[in-house]
């Protein structure tokens, strides 16, 4: 394979500048040219393509968002969408795609592998860490050490005037960050769309925690339950106790990657080329078991993403 396109499609995540240079300079490196496609699945379809060189990635390594920029693309639900965007594949002579997104783009991904039969091969780039087939989404860790930075600065005003935090997360269908970063930020309460609650629990737990003797008490609540301004005033409805909401938002987007993001995306591009330079296409990357593997796309869109309740129960147990 001589010649390869790359994309980033969906929403942004940190680390997808650091995969985009591992992917350009591998490719490089195995002799192949590589176009950038601006825009994701949209610019494919308006052939806004651009040769990519050695430099086109100089100091991004450390750079939160996007350098290629990205769109959400409905059109690239249609046929009509579709072979606009094969056409310009074909147009530059391009062989292989690489596509950096979540569930959306390896959808895209899939369409185009299985259809049109264009090498396809795809990197899990999303904050939301909702992909079954890894371990890690490139883009999570980074957006829970943005959340648990800001819960502990909240923790700190909450303690000085005894007050009880709501603080909503992204997640519309995966509870993942507010797991993570709830755990990891010592938050007596963490609710997600995998798990039912109440409110009369909710306050059971509070007064629980207060008369152990606790001044404050951090609630993190995922996006896809409720955002923090409605939560909090049911909840203030139900105690004495002033609630205060926050949501963080999309700040939890950008960013420098952490190391850990940084480190996945060198392996995860470098991966995705490897496949490519072997002839594979048709596949996703990711990590299981602190090892890098590959697998089916059409496997992977289809399985459905598992809740971790035994790390839900554990902060049950700790977070008294």
């Amino acid at each position: 394979m001589k010649r390869i396109g790359l994309l980033t499609s969906g929403g942004d995540a940190p680390g997808m500048n650091a995969a985009i240079r591992a992917v350009v300079r591998s490719g490089i490196y195995f002799g192949m040219e590589v176009y950038g496609i601006e825009r994701g699945y949209a610019g494919l379809i308006e052939d806004t393509v651009v040769p990519m060189e050695m430099r086109s990635v100089s100091n991004i390594v450390q750079a939160g968002g996007t350098k290629l920029r990205t769109a959400r693309c409905l059109e690239m639900l249609t046929v009509e969408g579709q072979k606009k965007a094969v056409d310009t594949l074909e147009k530059h002579g391009i062989e292989g795609l690489v596509v950096i997104g979540g569930d959306g783009s390896f959808r895209g991904a899939k369409v185009l592998s299985e259809k049109y039969g264009v090498p396809t091969i795809g990197i899990p780039g999303t904050i939301d860490n909702d992909l079954e087939y890894t371990d890690y989404t490139l883009g999570f860790d980074t957006a829970v050490n943005t959340c648990l930075d800001i819960i502990n600065k909240l923790r700190d005003t909450m303690t000085s005037h005894e007050r009880v935090s709501v603080v909503e997360v992204m997640g519309r269908h995966c509870g993942d960050i507010a797991l993570y970063s709830g755990i990891a930020s010592g938050a007596e309460i963490i609710v997600v769309p995998e798990i039912a609650f109440s409110m009369d629990e909710i306050v059971t737990r509070i007064n629980r925690s207060r008369a152990n003797g606790k001044h404050s008490n951090i609630i993190v609540v995922a996006e896809g339950v409720m955002g923090a301004d409605d939560f909090a005033k049911q909840l203030q409805a139900f105690t004495t106790h002033s609630v205060r909401p926050t949501c963080i938002g999309h700040v939890q987007r950008g960013g420098s990657p952490s190391m850990a993001d940084r480190m996945l995306a060198a392996q995860f591009g470098n991966k995705a080329v490897r496949l490519l330079n072997d002839g594979i296409g048709n596949r996703v990357v990711g990590i299981r078991d602190n090892k890098i593997i590959d697998m089916d796309i059409i496997e992977a869109v289809s399985m459905k993403k598992r809740f971790n309740y035994e790390l839900y129960e554990t902060l049950q147990m700790i977070s008294m």
